[in-house]
C-alpha cells in the first residue's frame, strides 16, 4: 500500500515495536464506547468495525470500519479525553500495533512534538474516514431506494388483489353472455337465414388472422382478380387471407362480408373475454413471483394474441412484422400478452396525433436469448421522462379517455426480469424503440 513518506516514517518509528503488538481474535471487543483509552492503534492485519450506541434509544448502529494500514483510537488519544467514543470489536482474526501516552517522542529537535509528528495520521484517518463514509451513504441511498419501490409494490399488490376482486365479477359476466349471445345468434341463423351461418361460424372460428401488411396486398390481388371496390377487397383479405376465394362469397359479397364481420366481433369478444381473466389472475399476483409458466410458448404466437386484441387502436396505423423462426420457451402466454399489449398500447397512444403513424415489430434469436424490438414515429420521449418511466405511479397520461395509473410499464418491467430478461428503451427525433431480451433457458 502506498503511503506519504512522512506517514511511512511514523509507522516504521512507532509501530514496528514487537513489544507493541498484539494479535486479537474475532469477536473480541478492543475498545468500549465510554470507556478508557490511552491508546492509537494501527492495524496491521484484519478487519474491524466501530459501533456507536445511542443511549436514548439504546439503538446501535455501525460507523465505521478499520483495514489494514488504517488507524482507531484517533479521538481519545490527541484530543486527550482519554474516553473512547466508539466501540471496537475485530471482525476477524487481527493483529494490531499501538503506542501509549508515555511513548517517548523520537528525534522531536527534527520533527518536533508527537502531535506535529503524527499530524499526517490524524489527516490520513479523516480522509479514509470520509471515503468510507461517502461509500456507506451511497449503499444506504441504494438500499432505501429498494426499500421504497419493495414497499410501493406491496401496496400496489393489495391494491391490484382488491380491485381485481371486484372486476373477476364483471369479466366472469362478461364471458358468460358472450358465449350465450354467440349461441342465440348462431341459432337464430341457422332457423330464419341458413345460407348465411357459415359466414358467421368462420368469422367466430377463425377471426382476422393476419396483418395489417398482408392485408392490404392480397386486397390488392383480390381488386385485380375480381374488379371490387378498394374497402370490398380489403375486408374479404381479411377473411379469405389466402387461396382461391370460394364463389359463395362472390354471389352476395357485401351480405358475406357483413356477417363474416359480425363473427370476427364475436371471436374477438370471446377471446377478450378469455385474456381479461387471465389478466385479472396476473393482477392478482402483482409484486409476487408465483405465475403458472408452460413449455413450448412461441413469443410470435404471443405477439400475434396482442395484435388481435388491440384491433381497434391499430386500424389507422401502419403495423409492420418482421417475426424470425424462433425456439420455444417456457413462459406464461398471458404474462407475455401483457407485455406487449402495454407496449403496444403506448405507442398507439403516442402516435394518436400523426398522420402517418407506423409501428414496427422485430423478433429474432442470438446467443441464447430472444429480442423483441417494438419501435414507433412517435414523438421522442425526453431524458428525464426515460429515467422514470419504469417507475410504479409514473404516468404521463394525464386526462382524456387515456389516463393512466402508472402502473403498465412497472407491471412489463417486473414480468420481463422474472424470467431474468430485461428492458430497454431508447428514443431520438425519428424512433422510439422498446427492447427487450429474454433467455431462452
Amino acid at each position: 500500500m502506498y503511503q506519504p513518506k512522512t506517514l511511512e516514517r511514523i509507522i516504521d518509528v512507532y509501530f514496528r515495536k514487537l513489544n507493541r503488538v498484539i494479535s486479537v481474535k474475532a469477536g473480541t471487543q478492543v475498545l468500549k464506547q465510554d470507556g478508557f483509552n490511552d491508546k492509537l492503534y494501527w492495524v496491521k492485519k484484519g478487519e474491524l468495525y466501530g459501533y456507536l450506541k445511542n443511549e436514548s434509544n439504546s439503538l446501535t448502529t455501525r460507523v465505521f470500519r478499520v483495514k489494514p494500514g488504517m488507524f482507531f483510537g484517533v479521538h481519545s488519544f490527541f484530543s486527550r479525553t482519554l474516553v473512547a467514543s466508539t466501540t471496537v470489536i475485530a471482525e476477524t482474526d487481527s493483529e494490531l500495533a499501538w503506542i501509549d501516552l508515555d511513548t517517548k517522542v523520537v528525534e522531536p529537535e527534527s520533527y518536533g512534538s508527537l502531535s506535529e509528528q503524527f499530524m499526517p495520521v490524524m489527516m490520513h484517518e479523516l480522509a479514509q474516514r470520509q471515503v468510507l463514509a461517502g461509500m456507506q451513504a451511497f449503499e444506504k441511498e441504494k438500499a432505501l431506494q429498494k426499500l421504497y419501490v419493495a414497499e410501493q409494490m406491496t401496496t400496489l399488490g393489495q391494491l391490484a388483489a382488491g380491485i381485481a376482486h371486484e372486476l373477476n365479477n364483471a369479466v366472469g359476466v362478461l364471458s358468460s353472455k358472450t358465449e350465450g349471445v354467440q349461441s342465440e345468434i348462431c341459432r337464430f341463423l341457422q332457423e330464419s337465414k341458413p345460407e348465411v351461418s357459415h359466414f358467421l361460424e368462420l368469422g367466430i372460428s377463425d377471426g382476422q388472422s393476419v396483418p395489417s401488411s398482408e392485408v392490404r396486398k392480397r386486397a390488392r390481388e383480390l381488386q385485380e382478380l375480381h374488379g371490387l371496390e378498394r374497402e370490398q377487397a380489403r375486408q374479404l383479405a381479411r377473411a379469405q387471407p389466402k387461396g382461391e376465394v370460394p364463389t359463395s362469397w362472390l354471389e352476395n359479397l357485401e351480405e358475406a362480408l357483413q356477417y363474416w364481420d359480425l363473427g370476427r366481433d364475436l371471436h374477438d369478444m370471446r377471446l377478450a373475454s378469455k385474456h381479461a381473466t387471465s389478466i385479472v389472475r396476473s393482477v392478482k399476483q402483482l409484486g409476487g413471483t408465483d405465475h403458472f409458466r408452460q413449455p413450448d410458448i412461441d413469443i410470435n404466437d404471443t405477439i400475434n394474441k396482442s395484435l388481435s386484441l388491440l384491433q381497434s387502436s391499430l386500424r389507422r396505423i401502419n403495423v409492420v412484422l418482421r417475426p424470425a423462426v424462433l425456439p420455444a420457451i417456457s413462459a406464461s402466454s398471458t404474462e407475455l400478452v401483457q407485455v406487449w399489449v402495454n407496449i403496444i398500447k403506448n405507442a398507439c397512444d403516442a402516435m394518436e396525433d400523426m398522420s402517418d403513424p407506423q409501428l414496427e415489430i422485430i423478433t429474432r434469436h442470438s446467443k441464447n436469448r430472444l429480442l423483441v424490438t417494438i419501435s414507433n414515429n412517435g414523438p421522442m420521449i425526453d431524458e428525464v421522462t426515460r429515467r422514470k418511466i419504469f417507475q410504479p405511479n409514473f404516468t404521463t397520461k394525464k386526462g382524456g379517455l387515456s389516463f393512466g395509473l402508472g402502473l403498465g410499464l412497472a407491471i412489463v418491467q417486473r414480468i420481463v426480469h422474472s424470467y431474468g430478461g430485461t428492458i430497454a428503451l431508447k428514443s431520438d427525433p425519428e424512433k422510439t424503440k422498446f427492447r427487450i431480451k429474454l433467455p431462452i433457458a
